[in-house]
């Protein structure tokens, strides 16, 4: 997705392939979220849009959603260092000032990064609209303590409301 914008009556009339090639970044490399929410249209609104594909995040499969959770970056990880992030996560992850942590903040970053995939084998997941450094690393270690279960659930409800942020940016 770019930063192109939308308007909730033009994605009413798309077909489900054009709908959802224009919102299929929304959720992270998972198109299918938009291709599963295309059939309940016509949206009256821009929430009623963000229900739909929240309930086709929670209505999939449990390896789905694991492969949802798992097609998120880890924050300021390799591929924020190499430049690889999408050009949404870029702009989130440079919102919540990411792109600035201090030497100890960022080894303090890596160190959660690799203890959480450790543990739970996907990426920690938050959405940092809100947020700063010091309370993504509060978070962070805090949910280090949840079970698997309890975690890939926290995961999949952050991962709705980054959804939310990305359609209320998406959609005039």
């Amino acid at each position: 997705m770019t930063t192109k914008t939308f308007s909730l009556d033009s994605l009413n009339a798309m077909t489900a392939a054009d709908f959802t090639a224009a919102l299929g970044a929304i959720f992270e490399h998972s198109p299918w979220v938009a291709e599963r929410a295309a059939g309940n249209r016509p949206f009256a609104s821009v929430q009623q849009l963000h229900d739909a594909m929240a309930e086709a995040v929670r209505s999939a499969s449990e390896a789905e959603r694991l492969q949802l959770i798992r097609a998120h970056p880890e924050l300021a990880g390799k591929a924020a260092v190499r430049g690889e992030l999408t050009e949404e996560s870029t702009r989130e992850q440079k919102g919540a000032g990411l792109d600035q942590c201090s030497a100890e903040e960022f080894a303090q970053l890596q160190d959660l990064n690799q203890r959480y995939n450790d543990k739970f084998g996907f990426p920690f997941v938050i959405a940092v609209k809100g947020h700063n450094r010091e309370s993504i690393l509060q978070n962070f270690a805090r949910r280090l303590d949840n079970e698997r279960s309890a975690e890939a659930s926290e995961c999949i409800e952050q991962i709705i409301r980054i959804g939310g942020f990305r359609l209320a940016d998406a959609v005039q």
